[in-house]
């Protein structure tokens, strides 16, 4: 699935929006995924080349802006269940386990 210009420029402010929510830091986000800011940074910015990333950091900050008291900026592309998308690493993405290196 490739996202048009306007769901990638969606998505990156939905993804913002629910980091500011959540009241985490960065640094901290990363260090919760195992992943190196670096890496954290191309996801933020949707760079990153796994398909399945976004995707658990999307699980992720739902779950913290949920735990912050706080409802969470619903996502627009990156909506519904991943189990219906082929391309998508489903069980990474259930097992929260990001893919290896920054990129």
């Amino acid at each position: 699935m490739t996202l048009n210009q306007q769901q990638l420029d969606n998505t990156r402010h939905e993804l913002q929006a629910n980091f500011e929510l959540t009241g985490l830091t960065k640094a901290q986000v990363a260090t919760d995924l195992g992943i190196s800011e670096v890496k954290l940074a191309h996801l933020f910015d949707l760079t990153q080349q796994s398909l399945s990333d976004p995707w658990i950091l999307r699980n992720y900050l739902l779950e913290k802006v949920q735990a912050n008291g706080q409802n969470p900026i619903a996502f627009t592309a990156l909506s519904g269940d991943w189990h219906r998308h082929w391309f998508l690493d489903t069980q990474a993405i259930d097992d929260a386990q990001m893919s290896a290196g920054d990129n």
